[in-house]
């Protein structure tokens, strides 16, 4: 498996996602304008907000005069809006939110404050909007363009891991190949037939690729994970059966001990049914 971070222009709000992603394959000394079979392309969440329009301008930042606390009680109250489910920022020694966000745990429902520029003056950049049915486009783009029969993207994002300092990637959608391996019913090396073990390949590639991306004024958002002789390729986007078979329940979590006692609140992206 080889990694290798993409650069791009400065990309700007209400761009043009797929035109920043060919101009970046053409430029790029290493593709010279042609992705490779068996390849997955890994795109920032943040890239795709941006062309998406989803920037909120701050309205009481410290650099306006406010106090800090009226500054993250907008945050907070944003947060609140976007998520489904959140907890009291009061309950972390940080003032942060954990949130509970299409079927990701993240902190303040990944709204993030940097790298973000709304015509000169500070902002919000929120997740992006319809994420799946973008990334399938862009992957119907990017197959079709390049003539792949094995190729996949990704939406990659940072999160947090407990007990850890620091960061780490996450995919939050995928398209163009399985996004687990199904190891269920195979043998170990001493014959014990496997019950659970199920390899989750997107976020292993979202990890690669947030890792080589890098976190802060790199501006390569975007990066091209070669040579995959572990990912399972397919030839069409991923169905709603197979999306909801990628996600767990917080009653069927491992970590449902710590899931259900959190002492969660509804947020406004709430849906009941």
């Amino acid at each position: 498996m080889q990694a290798h971070s993409v650069r791009t222009r400065l990309v700007k709000f209400h761009d043009n996602l797929l035109q920043v992603i060919d101009e970046a394959i053409t430029v790029d000394s290493k593709l010279q304008g042609k992705l490779p079979e068996n390849s997955v392309l890994a795109i920032s969440s943040k890239i795709i907000s941006y062309c998406q329009g989803r920037l909120v301008a701050k309205k009481q930042s410290e650099a306006q005069g406010f106090s800090k606390e009226q500054a993250r009680a907008e945050k907070h109250a944003l947060v609140q809006q976007e998520t489904e489910l959140y907890t009291d920022p009061h309950s972390s020694k940080y003032d942060l939110m954990l949130t509970i966000k299409d079927s990701t745990l993240a902190v303040n429902a990944g709204i993030d404050e940097s790298n973000a520029n709304l015509e000169g003056e500070e902002c919000f950049v929120l997740w992006p909007e319809n994420l799946q049915l973008t990334l399938n486009q862009v992957w119907q783009h990017l197959r079709n363009k390049h003539h792949l029969q094995n190729f996949g993207v990704i939406s990659t994002d940072s999160r947090s891991f407990p007990l850890r300092w620091g960061v780490v990637g996450t995919t939050l959608a995928y398209c163009g190949f399985k996004g687990l391996n199904n190891h269920i019913g195979q043998k170990d090396l001493f014959g014990r037939e496997i019950h659970m073990v199920q390899v989750n390949a997107a976020e292993a590639l979202g990890v690669t690729a947030t890792f080589v991306m890098g976190e802060v004024g790199e501006m390569t958002p975007l990066a091209l994970i070669s040579d995959l002789d572990k990912v399972q390729f397919v030839d069409h986007e991923p169905s709603v059966e197979e999306l909801i078979n990628n996600k767990i329940s917080l009653e069927d979590d491992a970590y449902a001990p710590l899931l259900n006692n959190a002492k969660w609140q509804k947020g406004g992206s709430h849906n009941d049914n």
